[in-house]
């Protein structure tokens, strides 16, 4: 990934939390019939020394699990906050007229190696915690157990889990750090004067400047 060094972001906290704030990531992988990549949701776990795991599942039918079996290595990115920003939002424009659009955004590629599991207790537990994570926000969690056990064990049959080992990770957080302080100005002023989206990118921005 391209780094200028104002863009790059190495903390594993923040790479860790972009994460768990956006656990769609894009799992991709370089197989017999090239690239291959699928959306899936993830889970996270990292510990005090930097080790990262990353956990999914995806259906039995999917043949990209078989083609994981015979890789090195894979990637899997996740997409944070992003959005347009027009060049009439700077103090260089209105100045020198010399200012094209954009885009900020933030994102994290980790990269490691995958390992392929069909045990179902394995399989369970990944589905009670990616479940937890996003059942826990609903005002009456739906659980696993509130499922019949049989056709829980149905689906499970029908899902194949991948746990990938990261050896690898890269941080990026564009948010017009190459700016001058003015320019951001205009930049934050006038995201926050569009929609909910662009007005949570007006608060990275605020918080990357300088």
């Amino acid at each position: 990934m391209y780094q200028p060094a104002s863009f790059r972001e190495d903390d594993l906290e923040a790479q860790i939390a972009l994460v768990r704030a956006n656990p769609l990531g894009m799992l991709i992988s370089q197989g017999e019939q090239g690239l291959v990549a699928d959306p899936l949701p993830f889970l996270v776990d990292a510990d005090a020394q930097g080790n990262i795991c990353l956990r999914a599942h995806l259906s039995r039918a999917n043949r990209h699990w078989q083609g994981l079996q015979a890789v090195q290595e894979c990637l899997v990115v996740f997409q944070g906050t992003d959005g347009y920003i027009s060049p009439g939002w700077y103090e260089t424009k209105r100045q020198t007229g010399k200012a094209v659009p954009t885009w900020n955004y933030s994102l994290v590629q980790l990269y490691g190696v995958p390992t392929v599991t069909e045990d179902a207790g394995w399989l369970r537990r990944q589905l009670a915690g990616l479940t937890a994570l996003q059942e826990g926000r609903q005002p009456e969690p739906w659980r696993i157990d509130d499922a019949p056990a049989n056709y829980i064990a149905a689906q499970i049959k029908g899902i194949v889990g991948i746990e990938i080992a990261v050896t690898r990770r890269e941080g990026k957080w564009k948010m017009s750090q190459n700016r001058s302080s003015d320019d951001i100005d205009g930049v934050i002023a006038g995201l926050r004067a569009g929609n909910a989206d662009q007005q949570r990118l007006a608060d990275e921005v605020e918080r990357r400047r300088g």
